[in-house]
Order: C-alpha cells, then sequence, then structure tokens
C-alpha cells in the first residue's frame, strides 16, 4: 500500500507544519500497538485496545473506514469477511447492519464475539489513556478531524496517510495534526532524506525497521523527525535490540507487551 509514496515527489510543495508537535509521551522510546493488542484480543476491537492500555503501550494503531451511510469504523481490511465470516466491504453496509455482524477469531475462540467498534468508541476508550495512530484507509479528512475534535484527541493522535491526496488534504483541513508516512524503497540517502522532508513535511516517520541505514537516522536526528518503525513479523528480542541500538525512537509491534517488557528489563523503559 506505500508505494504511492513515490509518488510525492511529483506533488508541489505544501506550507511547512511545526516538527515537533507530536503527543507527549511518558517514554523516551514509543511501542505503537499494532491494531491493538491482538495477542490478547482479536485486532482492532475495543478489548484489543484495552489490552494495549493494560501493557502501557504509548499508541494504538487503528484502522479507519467508512459505511455506505458515512458512519467511521474500525477495520484493516476493506472487506469484513476475514474478521467477521460474512462477506462484503465495510462501504457497502450500513452501520447498524454492520454492527449486527460479529467479529471472532477462529484461533482463539474463547475471546468470544465482539462488535466492530466505531471510531468515537476508540476516541472515548483512548482519552485519558492512551494515544492514537490513526492508519487513514478510506475516509473524509473533515469526518475524521471533526471526531478527533469533538473527542477533545487532538493532541493526541497522529495520521498515517495512505495516499498523496490524503497528504494534501490533513494538511489543507487539520495543518496543525501530525503526520506519518513511510519513506519510497528507493530513498537511502541523507540528500535524498532530506530533499523528501523539505518537500513534504512530516511529523514522524515509519517504514520497516531495517529499511533506515545509519547515515538515513543520522539524517532524521538533525531535522528531529523521528522514525518509529515497523516490526511487525520480525518480534524477536534480537531485532529490538537492533532497532534500538541503531537509534530508532519506536516501533510498531504486533506484541507490545513482550516489546515492553524487554524495554524494561534492558533499562531502556
Amino acid at each position: 500500500m506505500r508505494y504511492f509514496l513515490l509518488l510525492l515527489f511529483c506533488y508541489p510543495c505544501l506550507c511547512c507544519v511545526a516538527q515537533n508537535n507530536l503527543p507527549i509521551s511518558n517514554h523516551r522510546f514509543i511501542v505503537v500497538a499494532h491494531r491493538g493488542n491482538h495477542v490478547a484480543a482479536p485486532e482492532n476491537t475495543l478489548s484489543a485496545y484495552q489490552e494495549a492500555i493494560k501493557a502501557e503501550a504509548d499508541y494504538v494503531e487503528v484502522d479507519v473506514r467508512t459505511t455506505k451511510d458515512s458512519a467511521l469504523v474500525i477495520m484493516h481490511d476493506a472487506s469484513i469477511t476475514r474478521m467477521t465470516g460474512t462477506e462484503g466491504n465495510v462501504r457497502n453496509f450500513l452501520l447498524d447492519s454492520l454492527r449486527r455482524i460479529k467479529v471472532r477469531d477462529t484461533l482463539h475462540p474463547e475471546w468470544g464475539l465482539h462488535t466492530i467498534p466505531t471510531f468515537s468508541e476508540v476516541l472515548q476508550l483512548c482519552k485519558g489513556k492512551i494515544n492514537i495512530y490513526v492508519d487513514f484507509k478510506e475516509a473524509s479528512v473533515s469526518a475524521v478531524y471533526a471526531a478527533i475534535m469533538n473527542a477533545g484527541m487532538e493532541h493526541h493522535v497522529v495520521i498515517y496517510i495512505n495516499t498523496p491526496k490524503q497528504y494534501a488534504d490533513w494538511r489543507a483541513v487539520a495543518p496543525q495534526i501530525p503526520l506519518m508516512v513511510s519513506l519510497p524503497n528507493n530513498l537511502i540517502t541523507k540528500e535524498g532524506l532530506f530533499n523528501f522532508l523539505d518537500n513534504h513535511p512530516v511529523e514522524v516517520l515509519d517504514g520497516n525497521f531495517n529499511s533506515y541505514n545509519t547515515e538515513m537516522i543520522m539524517a532524521t536526528k538533525k531535522r528531529t523527525v523521528p522514525v518509529w518503525a515497523d516490526i511487525q513479523n520480525a518480534d524477536t528480542e534480537s531485532n529490538w535490540e537492533k532497532a534500538v541500538k541503531s537509534g530508532i525512537e519506536g516501533l510498531q509491534t504486533d506484541h507490545p507487551q513482550a516489546l515492553i517488557n524487554f524495554l524494561k528489563k534492558t533499562c531502556i523503559r
């Protein structure tokens, strides 16, 4: 899904936004719970987010989509099939119908059935407890921004953008909201990184933890743009140690509790 970032170089430079307006965290190394703590509950459910809060993660990552009647709900895939067993895409269901279809995890039936959460429910659950990393899948910028403002969570969110248009729209509608992107795969030098950030300023960078070499990490620090890298599918203590030693400032993980235990054991948290 991240091939689009190559296209950003073709977009005109938009107004610069302050680089230091990320949500406040109590920890110097950021832990993002990918789709919540889905080691303990089905992904992208309120229970998974509650488990991430109990684990003391810094952020929960949530995937925002829109129903047929313009409601904002949380689902990673465009289709609900994988998580519910029911065929169909989120955008083709009315909210009431979608809420009657339950999320289940066939590998962990003891977790029971869960309702697909609305974005507002997630905002209310997380308020005062944890920050939110919004993977902006398919939604109206104005609608998502209004929900964030109505919940009083405007200082506790980061938006991950997936298309050049999303970048332009967020900068136009809510320029103060911090944005995150992944670097293009072919960008491997500090000069390329500086050019990218000059033309498309963002507050934080994402991407595979192995894609950042020493030169790149030093360049991000010079621009005070932190890297919260993806380490899903590579969640091992040796890789966590490698990421920390590289200078990366945070990780998005499928195992938030285990990563936090590691950070505590190594006196990083």
